[in-house]
């Protein structure tokens, strides 16, 4: 039996150049389907009314660390550095399973919450074979698409991020993708999540490329972040090694020299940008533009909720204000006008849903709203004290909506968030990873008094 839902009389930006905008629209699912965007549509459906809605596609994070939920917080003014000593050498060894399960879950319904349907999870928690298998839990109890990026254990930061000898075991990669992603057409898929050159000695860095193409999954890594992995030549090095591929996600590449952009190009990779960390943190400027002037497609993430807000509004907002505030100093100072090429915010709006979804390698899937894609589908209250009245719906989306705004959520066709409200056990999630906080700070000072003994 075919279930159909109708999404009537929004404002509908589809980010599908064949069908545009509609200022006032309807958009058909039928069995977790897109099946039709029209200026109207009749159906024997089950009804959303979305008048005073913008209706959009889903956000898509393509790098979040969502196992570090129940720290949120724990590290408002960490530079990068700060972060590698308070968070990976100090929470992540005492990380249970069920620790990472209370993170994932709690994380992506957080995600769920500020409209973002698809999300790359950059897991490099899996300090047990267990702890692999509780984050995948997490994430298809949300509901929410994801990609799950199978990481390193953090056990020790001197072992795991200083020339590391020791490699993702391939045996247990194996084992999760034949247990948890025998078919890539789920709403959860798998990808590999490698430290990469400068972190890693050569015989690991070509042992997890090879796992990966094995395997035939998509790769991620960080580059080019901050005053030590910018010296790393990480791009280049993987060049040199003969590793560069279409199936690699380059995270930050805030300090890519001219020639590594032009071999991330020329490999066909993709990349993300996590703007909020790399101001806050010392990564260096987000590289959004430098990224779009080399033909490629930038996406979005948030990276660490232990440092920064978890929703995509920041993220645009961090990005647009700060590429737009580069340009315009460097105008200024050469007594320039500002280029036609300014970053916009539709342009924004574009970066966040279908960049993402091309970056996470789901465009046949979702990142638009076009028939036949999935239906990841996200309405933005335009009615609100801050985002009414609408001139220019994208900007009200982009500059002037929050999370507060986010009215409904749907992703595949089901219905995650109504009205305003998450349309799951949000006390449960909250009560789970609140017990894993006061886990881990008290194992945090039991460890910090044995070290001191």
């Amino acid at each position: 039996m075919t279930t159909r839902t109708l999404l009537r009389s929004g404002h509908v930006i589809s980010m599908d150049p064949g069908i545009g905008d509609l200022p006032q629209g309807d958009v058909l699912v039928e069995d977790g389907r897109i099946a039709a965007v029209r200026p109207e549509i009749s159906a024997d459906a089950e009804v959303l009314d979305m008048t005073g809605r913008i209706v959009i596609p889903g956000f898509v994070d393509t790098h979040r660390h969502t196992w570090e939920a129940p720290i949120r917080g724990v590290a408002p003014d960490a530079t990068l550095d700060d972060y590698f000593v308070d968070v990976l050498d100090s929470f992540a060894p005492l990380y249970t399973p069920e620790d990472v399960y209370a993170g994932n879950l709690a994380g992506a319904l957080e995600c769920l919450n500020a409209g973002i349907t698809t999300l790359v999870d950059w897991s490099h928690i899996n300090n047990t074979p267990e702890h692999p298998d509780a984050a995948i839990q997490g994430l298809a109890e949300s509901g929410i698409r994801a990609q799950y990026a199978y990481g390193s254990a953090n056990t020790s930061l001197a072992d795991y991020w200083f020339e590391s000898t020791i490699a993702i075991p391939a045996d247990d990669v194996r084992r999760i993708r034949a247990r948890h992603f025998a078919s890539d057409d789920g709403l959860l898929t798998m990808g590999l999540a490698t430290r990469g050159p400068g972190f890693c000695v050569d015989e690991v860095v070509a042992a997890e490329w090879a796992m990966a193409r094995e395997l035939g999954i998509p790769i991620t890594v960080h580059v080019a972040m901050g005053r030590l992995a910018g010296r790393f030549g990480m791009v280049k090095q993987l060049h040199g090694m003969g590793l560069l591929g279409p199936d690699t996600t380059y995270v930050h590449c805030c300090y890519l020299s001219e020639e590594e952009w032009r071999m991330v190009a020329d490999s066909g990779g993709t990349v993300s940008v996590a703007p909020q960390v790399e101001l806050q943190m010392g990564h260096g400027w987000p590289p959004v533009m430098l990224a779009i002037e080399h033909g490629l497609r930038p996406s979005l993430s948030i990276d660490v909720v232990t440092t920064v807000p978890g929703d995509m509004f920041t993220q645009i907002r961090a990005a647009f204000g700060a590429e737009r505030a580069r340009v315009n100093a460097d105008c200024w100072q050469a007594n320039m006008p500002v280029p036609g090429t300014m970053l916009t915010a539709r342009r924004m709006l574009e970066i966040a849903t279908l960049n993402g979804a091309h970056v996470a390698g789901l465009e046949d899937r979702t990142g638009s709203l076009t028939p036949g894609k999935r239906a990841d589908i996200v309405a933005i209250d335009a009615t609100a004290p801050n985002t009414s009245p609408v001139h220019d719906a994208a900007a009200a989306v982009t500059l002037c909506a929050d999370v507060s705004n986010v009215d409904t959520v749907l992703v595949d066709g089901v219905v995650h968030k109504r009205d305003g409200r998450l349309l799951a056990d949000t006390g449960r999630a909250r009560r789970l990873v609140e017990e894993s906080r006061g886990r881990l700070l008290a194992a945090k000072e039991a460890r910090g008094e044995r070290a001191t003994a």
